[in-house]
């Protein structure tokens, strides 16, 4: 093997931007959810002065608050301890609070977000079709953010390939991300199986879910077709599903693998499309955004 080099990308990045004591530090992880929320804060801002936003713009900032804390955190922690880690959460149930070791379910989110919604549009007396409209036209940054992060963390790999662009994750083989390996080791772990090429399928989801339906939803959001109750939601969730199902067949699955092909994420994504059907019928008759505030006593 003498003069022999690795033929594809060997991922070296560290997931800690700075480490401050023990356990605590400043990571790639959680400064994509800092983004993530910013990102929102600042569009949710814009579509108020252009009368799109049931809220005013002072109080986006408070909304992004409680959707980030109790929606997404909260959420997708319990979601991913639900949907994937059940039986060890139950065996050490105060690792749910851990949240420096990674571990959000993207569907677990869903659910809390929808949660907050309905309380904080019951707080404020707005139509909770408004609000979700345009928090899932600015959802999607977020959900770029999180890909990338993913992929600095060398985490949700992609299944295994040969394509040029192909990407060796040493955490494969238990080693801690951001490890930097000799290329012979690297050579060693290939040839005994322990490390394979693999698609990055976190950069795949980072430009669907992410980019590509942000671009869409925002373009959507500024149609007449968005005036619809429920319009940008119901396209959210389909559009997000459709996305993530494509996505699958790239990722190497987390989790069973149901039918012989169709991973846990797959699964999920199918409820997403009935959500949508339910937001589609249901928005219009329980939501009208031309009375958008109830006037206050």
């Amino acid at each position: 093997m003498t003069g022999e080099s690795v033929p594809f990308y060997v991922h070296d990045l560290s997931p800690v931007i700075v480490h401050i004591a023990g356990p605590l530090a400043i990571r790639w992880y959680g400064m994509a959810y800092l983004s993530g929320f910013i990102a929102a804060w600042w569009l949710l801002k814009i579509l108020a002065r252009k009368k799109l936003f049931a809220l005013p713009e002072s109080e986006a900032g408070n909304f992004i608050m409680a959707i980030g804390l109790w929606g997404v955190l909260v959420g997708a922690r319990v979601g991913n301890a639900l949907f994937y880690d059940l039986r060890a959460t139950i065996e050490h149930p105060l690792s749910l609070f851990k949240i420096w070791e990674g571990g959000m379910a993207s569907h677990g989110g869903f659910i809390g977000v929808a949660l907050t919604l309905l309380w904080y549009a019951r707080k404020h007396r707005v139509s909770v079709w408004n609000l979700a409209d345009n928090l899932t036209c600015v959802a999607p940054l977020g959900l770029l953010f999180g890909r990338l992060a993913n992929f600095i963390n060398g985490e949700l790999w992609g299944r295994v390939t040969n394509v040029s662009w192909a990407v060796i994750f040493p955490t494969e083989a238990d080693y801690p991300a951001g490890t930097k390996l000799p290329q012979q080791t690297i050579l060693d772990l290939l040839h005994s199986g322990q490390l394979h090429p693999r698609h990055p399928s976190q950069l795949y989801e980072a430009f669907g879910e992410g980019l590509l339906l942000f671009t869409i939803l925002w373009i959507l959001r500024h149609t007449r077709a968005s005036r619809r109750p429920g319009f940008i939601s119901a396209a959210f969730l389909a559009l997000y599903a459709t996305i993530r199902i494509a996505c699958e067949f790239f990722r190497d699955p987390d989790g069973p693998v149901y039918f012989g092909w169709m991973s846990k994420g797959q699964l999920l994504s199918l409820f997403l499309y009935a959500g949508a059907a339910v937001v589609w019928f249901v928005a219009p008759r329980t939501g009208n955004f031309q009375s958008l505030e109830k006037p206050r006593a």
